[in-house]
């Protein structure tokens, strides 16, 4: 269903002139995909659905839980009660916002096995994931097809974004090279996150986004956006485009390595125990470091080799060499987002 700029829920929007009825009527055309419904993908999507962009598509894992509530806004206590799906209870709130906009829920892991089936009619794509392994695969696909995506990211009270358009712009592999490996980097869920930092994060990827979508590429921000909400600050990092002797591994060699199906993590259901192993690319962990992480969580215990936390959702045992046990689900997609969410993927 296409939306009209005289409808008079666009009127203050459409008065913007950088915008106008020309821009609402290329956002009613527009095809957005949001990968990942949590914190920035719940605001992003909500903003872009108000705004009367014509397609939007939600791709997500996981289910909603309790802890979700304080910063993913278009879930309730009912939605965390009835643990659904994120990308269902999503699309139920935005399609009561506005009934012009096609939503479209997909409950699915994003991987190389499906990124050309759910991304490739897009428009433009939208990073609301938690995990560097997925955006590096966004990054590939968009890159490879010239499809503008906008990455973003938050932790703790600090948030980035950078607006990438194929060909014109650095990519995600020109500003970070290599993927951290599993265990490098903290997560929302050893280190926390303010809901605020998320809000400020995605408005600003929203804003992008409607730029990009009613044809307005002139106004888009160049280089890394970077917000300090507890410092208060905000700062642009120009980022280029990396030629020279080691030019950029994807935008400028086009090696999409993130789109051979063997990158991403196997997990892999343990027959008749209630438990999946998930194996990331060769790696090595700290046990005593992911514990000290953990404090908190939920019952830490560290053995040779080896950490264990037990929660009351799940018993995650990580090794070494970064392989990990998650016991109480069969479910492959919800034992790798657990696998992301503590130990970072």
């Amino acid at each position: 269903m296409s939306t009209q700029p005289t409808d008079p829920r666009y009127s203050r929007q459409t008065r913007f002139a950088p915008l106008g009825n020309q821009g609402q009527e290329a956002l009613a055309r527009g095809r957005a995909v949001i990968c990942g419904c949590g914190a920035l993908g719940t605001t992003t999507a909500n903003w872009l659905v108000r705004a009367g962009v014509g397609k939007v598509r939600i791709i997500d894992r996981d289910l909603v839980d309790w802890s979700n509530l304080h910063r993913q806004v278009l879930f309730d206590e009912e939605d965390a009660r009835q643990v659904r799906p994120k990308a269902l209870a999503a699309a139920e709130k935005l399609r009561s916002v506005n009934a012009q906009v096609e939503i479209e829920p997909i409950t699915a892991d994003l991987s190389a096995r499906n990124v050309q089936r759910l991304l490739h009619d897009a428009d433009l794509v939208l990073d609301g994931t938690d995990n560097f392994e997925t955006r590096f695969l966004i990054n590939d696909f968009c890159v490879r097809q010239g499809i503008p995506w906008i990455y973003a990211g938050c932790l703790g009270a600090e948030g980035q974004a950078m607006t990438i358009v194929p060909g014109e712009s650095a990519c995600l592999a020109c500003l970070v090279p290599d993927c951290p490996r599993p265990g490098a980097l903290p997560t929302c869920e050893t280190a926390g996150v303010l809901g605020p930092a998320v809000g400020v994060v995605a408005s600003w990827q929203a804003g992008e986004a409607i730029k990009i979508l009613a044809g307005k590429r002139e106004a888009i921000t160049r280089g890394l956006v970077v917000f300090e909400l507890w410092q208060g600050r905000v700062r642009r990092i120009a980022a280029d485009r990396v030629l020279g002797e080691q030019p950029c591994r994807a935008c400028v060699r086009r090696e999409f390595i993130y789109l051979q199906s063997d990158r991403q993590a196997p997990a892999v259901t343990l027959c008749g125990s209630n438990a999946v192993q998930v194996t990331p690319p060769e790696t090595r962990l700290d046990p005593g470091e992911l514990a000290a992480r953990w404090q908190g969580l939920g019952e830490v215990s560290l053995g040779e080799g080896f950490v264990r936390l037990q929660t009351p959702d799940c018993q995650l045992t990580v090794f070494a060499d970064g392989r990990a046990i998650i016991r109480g689900t069969t479910d492959p997609a919800m034992a790798r987002s657990w696998y992301a969410r503590l130990v970072g993927l």
